[in-house]
């Protein structure tokens, strides 16, 4: 694929080709890293590992046990 650097606001852009994209399996919104290598740039998927809330929560069955928790005796000047 032979693509032109074209302008795009303050910096220069380029724009890829879906079928090469997907041939990667890359698409709309994923994350990417880009890199120089030996004087090439070199563009890879990388995995997105944001901790999302729904992760969090997706064994969580609508229920939680509340009490208190024995941490020991005071050691030090702790008012309770």
């Amino acid at each position: 694929m032979i693509a032109t650097i074209r302008k795009w606001g303050n910096s220069q852009g380029l724009r890829l080709s879906k079928e090469l994209l997907s041939g990667l399996g890359i698409g709309i919104d994923d994350k990417v890293n880009i890199d120089i290598i030996d004087e090439k740039i070199v563009i890879y998927k990388v995995e997105d590992n944001e901790l999302k809330l729904s992760d969090i929560f997706a064994e969580y069955m609508g229920r939680s046990e509340a009490g208190e928790i024995d941490f020991g005796k005071p050691e030090g000047k702790e008012v309770w």
